[in-house]
């Protein structure tokens, strides 16, 4: 993992990216060196770079190089084709719209194969080699609790395993709660063990501080060069979140980002702007549709807006707009969340949820500046004064505005209950600490993956 502008991303998809721009490169090339003769070639470079830029930038956005992409959501043929589709739609606009920017039918065809081709050569390739053990960081844990075992599942739900957990240190006093054939002995020193074992990292992972940890061992670690990284940092870099389980308050006041500074307010302010205006350029003919099929499936007599209180930046309260999804009597009795299926939810509501087109009323609120385009989702204040007083640090996530999208909704499905608001809050205070125009760019565009492929939405 790399970290860019505080913002952790996986070194391997970012060298996987990188290749496989080249291999698309390399598709149209070839295949104009093949169909086009010497003497109306001179584009063929730069039309190869555009290929490339486009079926690239379609497959980052399907969340082809995703790391947190579950095997579960992969679905690689299916992402691919999608990709390759909206590829396909980009690149006969710019013909359209730039007459001599040429790609030849034939071109296009003998290049979308052999792209493809390389795609999944390229990912086989990938997935066969990337999780060899020689390729994995090897980590040692200092801990054999329950702490300690956790750590053992974080890689399960993804495809390419980025460490190995090579060993548990059980200390003095320690209830141990890792299989026993997982424990390493300390018949030398740490630091003579952690070379014999090839450790690349150490990660503290007790349940009980007062169990005394080697200080002058890992301080001899150290100094000679191995890292040693606290449960929380350790957290924060391989998954992208804020560990609740692992939460203390030394750890947020002395740790780096949750920077609020003037500079970073206007250049969010000013994205926000931006992004919106954009947005809407391309929206208004979907809310236009959307408007007007409300207004006809309620026979011309209900709203097509609904307002709903929720609770914004520093805990003030403001109304968000939405298209109305569900029937006007659909809280008659009492607040609840959404379920599967619900049956409040309207034919034309079901619909536009999917593709989260009932958020998009929410420009307005970001253009009159009680949102942002990226943040933390907007919560109803009867959720929110519960929340708070059960669910420590809840609170937190209302330090920056609300948002349109945001880092939970990205890497976390919809939310139906107390509990599922907990494990969205550790993305909430991940992007809270972390946030920068980067981030936000890079929340923006994976959204398109959520749009596309609905996720999380009822």
């Amino acid at each position: 993992m790399i970290r860019v502008f505080r913002h952790y991303i996986s070194s391997v998809y970012l060298w996987l990216l990188f290749a496989e721009a080249g291999l698309f490169f390399l598709a149209l090339y070839l295949s104009g060196e093949f169909f086009i003769a010497e003497d109306a070639a001179q584009n063929l470079v730069t039309a190869s770079l555009v290929f490339s830029f486009l079926l690239t930038f379609t497959c980052a956005g399907m969340g082809l190089y995703r790391r947190s992409l579950s095997t579960e959501d992969y679905n690689l043929l299916t992402r691919t084709s999608s990709s390759f589709a909206l590829a396909i739609v980009a690149l006969i606009v710019i013909d359209y719209a730039i007459p001599h920017f040429f790609i030849t039918r034939s071109v296009l065809v003998g290049a979308m194969g052999l792209a493809f081709l390389a795609i999944m050569a390229s990912r086989y390739l990938f997935y066969h080699f990337a999780n060899l053990e020689a390729l994995k960081r090897r980590v040692l844990v200092i801990g054999s609790g329950e702490k300690a075992l956790q750590l053992s599942r974080i890689n399960d739900s993804f495809i390419h395993k980025a460490f190995t957990l090579q060993g548990f240190v059980c200390l003095p006093g320690e209830i141990c709660t890792v299989p026993k054939d997982w424990l390493t002995p300390l018949d030398t020193s740490l630091l003579q063990t952690a070379e014999r074992l090839g450790i690349d990292e150490i990660v503290i992972a007790v349940d009980d501080k007062r169990c005394g940890l080697p200080l002058n061992a890992l301080l001899d670690c150290k100094m000679s060069g191995l890292p040693i990284l606290d449960l929380m940092s350790f957290y924060e870099r391989e998954q992208c979140l804020i560990s609740l389980d692992n939460l203390y308050p030394a750890w947020l006041i002395f740790s780096d980002g949750f920077a609020q500074d003037g500079l970073r307010k206007f250049s969010k302010r000013l994205f926000d702007i931006l992004a919106s205006l954009l947005l809407f350029s391309v929206a208004w003919p979907f809310m236009a549709i959307t408007g007007l099929a409300i207004y006809l499936e309620s026979s011309c007599k209900g709203p097509i807006f609904y307002r709903q209180t929720r609770v914004g930046e520093n805990n003030a309260c403001f109304q968000v707009l939405k298209f109305r999804s569900m029937y006007t009597d659909a809280e008659k009795n009492g607040v609840q969340w959404a379920a599967a299926n619900d049956r409040r939810i309207t034919r034309v509501g079901a619909i536009i949820r999917k593709f989260r087109i009932d958020e998009l009323p929410q420009i307005f609120n970001v253009l009159s500046g009680e949102m942002s385009f990226v943040g933390p989702r907007p919560e109803r204040p009867e959720f929110v004064s519960g929340f708070e007083q059960r669910i420590p640090y809840y609170r937190e996530r209302h330090r920056v505005k609300p948002g349109i999208t945001g880092w939970a909704q990205l890497c976390y499905p919809y939310g139906a209950d107390e509990n599922d608001a907990i494990q969205k809050l550790q993305y909430d205070l991940y992007y809270v600490k972390n946030y920068s125009l980067f981030l936000d760019l890079s929340i923006m565009f994976n959204t398109v993956e959520v749009v596309l492929w609905g996720r999380g939405a009822r």
